[in-house]
């Protein structure tokens, strides 16, 4: 059979060069007018360093047998067959699940590991622990906590909003008008957890420019929007004020769509009752909105009469839910977006993850992808995903949750494949003494990441180009076929192969595999899916030689278009079919940190607030340019970025001089959480007072021993509060957080990040050290 050399990312399609069992170099998809700058990650990958070579033991588990332990993370390895970590791992799932039951397993894996269909870490990882009874599962994601929540509460949906969203082509054909919170990035739209093959963000931006159409981008950052805009810098997290101050502009100058409020929203009146501030006395008025955004009154009242006056699309990022109160962005902006009454209209209405995913804007496909079945999981635990140090510090402890009140299991085992949490979690030394609570810690991973280095057995995975698997995603035109390109590295294995050898073991084995190997898998997937399609698909072995095929899409889309013409026929999945401005369950839930509609809290980060004395710069812990989240973060996009070895912070040429600190200097970011060093880039294009250190950077304990130790390499979850969004959505809270900066003076501790741990091998019994 022969093999097409086309292969597929997260962040792209490339055609590879391949030598000595790696990567070389890549080519970009031909058919993508604007490849993203992450596939120069990839080349060096598969034979990098930070690879893991053997199947690994945490010496202390393996001495002293599973329990809590503030080792993790400082303890060495020893390396073992994979005959013995079956074993022994398969012995160990049956002796939490015998001992405590199902419910003490949690299953971690986030998703992002693989592009492909089948060998999606999280598919396989859960398919495996639901065949052993089931475990306790993770809600929702980081990027969308809050958003997973809230909006399928006020407009019936959540994956409608992103994959059914008004398409680019029609927002660069129709809108004359983008206000954009959060801006309008291409970096982030470079991604697309199914993989991706086209990236149209910055062309369509250009046409609209071109056609005559205006963006205003209200961000901290210049840049979060791509190309030329109008640019409002806001404090940081006062987004939902801005918004409130353009809404009472439209409802006290008669500017807002009342006839589509009474007939496609339903609880207006009481949100204007709360914007006019007829109960509490307080108006939202653009200048009470200047006073909290720093904004000028005048240019809010402009802003909102040109609004009414165009064709505009209102656009949140996802980054303002990743706040304290996060689910309010998002429901303001849809608010304000109802209020001008052009939802449903081409390139009018709301948009939520423009420039966030490669997903939104993008024409749907008309089926659904060839999917590796996970089945049932017969355990209903369950936490929000951003909750898992919460959990695993308060097992039988109660907490409120989207109208219920459910209880922290006691978890015994985490599992964790395709993910690694030291990216996305929050206050990093709180998750260590997490981790260190329980019985055992797995993680499959074919790198060294931080997550790795604090687990008891270590599975070393393939990476998806030692492997055959194809991929697609619900917004690309094509299903790609994803060939391996090298052997597997070491002893990695593929994870089905792990899991059906551990299935054997504990009595499964046939259940997991059904009698198949994985590539009689890739067959019997497709052969099933192709079966399903109204369309005409070719065989799977000319599928796999032409190396992709082109899937039909919906193409111009309005988002909510249906709704808009006949609120009745199409009514939403809402309580009052409608979009619900205010919310009769959630105000009857009672929280105080979530109100029934649209409602300004004041952020407990912010440079308003009391924590500013101690901490007076307002750091941005956006997603980063150079890779996807963490990953690959050892490679030469990645690394050509930093400083020093460090992972760069901006900041406003005013606070870089107050602090006595240059460009290319190291700093010292720190508050009363954490610390950790940064490289300093000085730069105009943010905010007086506001500094922006992206995620990703492989955490790096100065001591690996002490829990508290500064992060040597730059990430910031070591300075972030492990907090909910509120009782609604308990969504993650890491995006902003307060810190002071420091020049730092003594002798820089080399960086470690992408070092293996120390691994003591047993040839023939006898130990030895290898580094």
């Amino acid at each position: 059979m022969a093999k097409p050399s086309t292969s597929l990312t997260h962040w792209g399609a490339f055609t590879a060069d391949v030598r000595d069992g790696d990567i070389a170099s890549v080519q970009p998809f031909a058919a993508d007018a604007d490849p993203s700058p992450l596939l120069g990650n990839l080349a060096g990958s598969i034979r990098h360093r930070s690879r893991i070579e053997t199947p690994a033991i945490r010496r202390g588990w393996l001495e002293d047998g599973p329990g809590p332990t503030s080792r993790r993370g400082s303890d060495e390895f020893v390396a073992v067959s994979w005959d013995e970590l079956t074993e022994r791992l398969a012995d160990e799932l049956r002796r939490i699940v015998d001992a405590h039951g199902n419910e003490a397993i949690y299953g971690g894996s986030y998703g992002w590991a693989s592009a492909g269909r089948f060998h999606h870490a999280q598919s396989q990882v859960h398919r495996f622990l639901k065949l052993l009874g089931g475990y306790t599962f993770s809600r929702h994601s980081y990027s969308l906590g809050a958003t997973g929540v809230i909006m399928p509460r006020v407009v019936g949906t959540h994956d409608d909003l992103f994959q059914r969203s008004t398409a680019w082509d029609v927002v660069a054909e129709n809108t004359e008008l983008i206000v954009s919170f959060g801006g309008v990035g291409v970096k982030n739209s470079a991604v697309n957890a199914g993989g991706t093959t086209e990236h149209p963000t910055r062309g369509a931006l250009r046409r609209l420019r071109d056609r005559g159409g205006r963006i205003v981008s209200i961000s901290p950052l210049r840049d979060d929007t791509t190309g030329d805009c109008e640019w409002l810098a806001p404090v940081p997290g006062t987004d939902v004020a801005v918004m409130l101050g353009l809404a009472h502009v439209l409802a006290t100058e008669g500017l807002a769509d009342r006839d589509f409020l009474a007939t496609h929203c339903t609880g207006y009146p009481r949100f204007e009752r709360y914007l006019l501030g007829l109960d509490d006395g307080v108006a939202k008025s653009p200048g009470w909105a200047a006073e909290i955004s720093g904004l000028p009154a005048e240019t809010l009242v402009s802003l909102a009469r040109r609004m009414a006056d165009s064709r505009t699309m209102v656009m949140v990022s996802w980054s303002l839910q990743r706040v304290r109160y996060g689910e309010q962005a998002p429901w303001m902006g849809l608010t304000l977006a109802a209020m001008l009454g052009q939802i449903g209209v081409p390139g009018g209405g709301f948009g939520h993850g423009y420039g966030s995913q490669n997903e939104v804007g993008m024409a749907p496909i008309r089926c659904r992808l060839p999917t590796f079945p996970q089945g049932a999981n017969p355990v209903e635990t369950f936490i929000p995903v951003a909750a898992v140090s919460d959990m695993l510090l308060h097992p039988g402890e109660q907490f409120d949750y989207n109208g219920r009140t459910l209880t922290y299991p006691d978890v015994k085992c985490v599992y964790w494949a395709g993910g690694n949490p030291f990216h996305h979690h929050q206050n990093l030394p709180r998750l260590r003494r997490a981790l260190g609570r329980v019985d055992t810690v797995v993680v499959h991973d074919p790198y060294w990441t931080a997550m790795a280095k604090h687990a008891d057995v270590v599975v070393p995975s393939t990476t998806p180009f030692e492997r055959d698997d194809y991929s697609g995603s619900r917004n690309d035109p094509r299903l790609v076929a994803m060939p391996a390109l090298a052997e597997p590295y070491a002893q990695s294995r593929d994870d089905y192969v792990t899991f059906a050898a551990m299935a054997r073991r504990l009595g499964f084995g046939d259940q997991f595999t059904e009698g198949r190997t994985a590539g009689e898998w890739l067959v019997h997937l497709y052969e099933k899916w192709s079966a399903e399609v109204d369309f005409e698909v070719p065989t799977f072995d000319e599928f796999w030689a032409a190396g992709h095929l082109v899937l039909p899409t919906d193409a111009g889309l309005s988002l909510l278009a249906d709704f808009r013409a006949d609120p009745v026929a199409h009514r939403l999945a809402t309580p009052s079919g409608r979009i619900e401005i205010f919310s009769d369950d959630i105000d009857g839930f009672g929280y105080d940190d979530c109100a029934g509609h649209p409602t300004w809290y004041e952020p407990q980060e912010w440079l308003s607030g009391p924590r500013a004395a101690a901490y007076p710069l307002h750091l941005l812990a956006n997603q980063p340019a150079t890779r996807l989240h963490g990953q690959l973060d050892g490679g030469k996009t990645s690394l050509d970025s930093k400083i020093q070895g460090r992972e760069p912070i901006r900041m406003h040429p005013d606070d870089a001089r107050n602090r006595g600190v240059s460009a290319g200097e190291v700093v010292r970011v720190f508050n009363d959480r954490g610390s950790c060093l940064a490289g300093v880039v000085v730069d105009d294009g943010l905010r007086h007072g506001v500094v922006q250190l992206s995620t990703g950077a492989w955490y790096d304990p100065e001591d690996p021993a002490d829990l508290d130790a500064m992060c040597v390499h730059g990430n910031p979850n070591v300075l972030t509060a492990d907090v909910g969004t509120s009782s609604l959505a308990k969504g993650c809270t890491g995006a902003h957080v307060l810190v002071e900066v420091e020049k730092f003076d003594r002798p820089l501790p080399p960086v470690r990040a992408h070092e293996p741990p120390t691994i003591v091998g047993r040839p023939n019994g006898r130990p030895t050290v290898e580094r």
